[in-house]
């Protein structure tokens, strides 16, 4: 699968910032798809992920809990993180990853760890201003 993420950009604290990634090149039935980030000097970190084909399935990192919701538009194959309230240390570097996992037996919160993911997209940076 191919993965091309979009949206980002310099957005005041407290705005809101919509990010895409469109998926291509397979049947998204059985993937999951996170978004991560990464800051200058930190590691990659989980912020979202969701099940394709089961939106219910979603998790997100504590940080981003209550501001920021991952959505899936299954014609367009594109999955959403829509952000708000956005703070400065929110900055970084978004990138979208996607896995295969035919049957889903551990909690979804285990893929907001992005080591297993085996498929990335380009990053997209996203700057907030204090």
């Amino acid at each position: 699968v191919q993965l091309q993420a979009s949206g980002g950009g310099l957005v005041q604290a407290g705005g809101p910032l919509r990010l895409s990634c469109v998926a291509s090149g397979d049947s998204l039935d059985t993937y999951h798809i996170g978004w991560f980030r990464q800051a200058p000097g930190k590691e990659r970190e989980g912020v979202a992920c969701v099940r394709i084909g089961s939106a219910d399935r979603t998790a997100y990192a504590d940080s981003v809990k209550g501001r920021f919701t991952i959505s899936v538009d299954d014609v367009t194959n594109t999955v959403h993180l829509q952000m708000s309230s956005l703070k400065p240390e929110d900055t970084a570097v978004y990138f979208c990853a996607a896995i295969k996992v035919r049957i889903n037996i551990v909690p979804m919160s285990v893929y907001l760890d992005p080591s297993p993911y085996p498929s990335w997209g380009q990053g997209t940076l996203v700057t907030v201003s204090s």
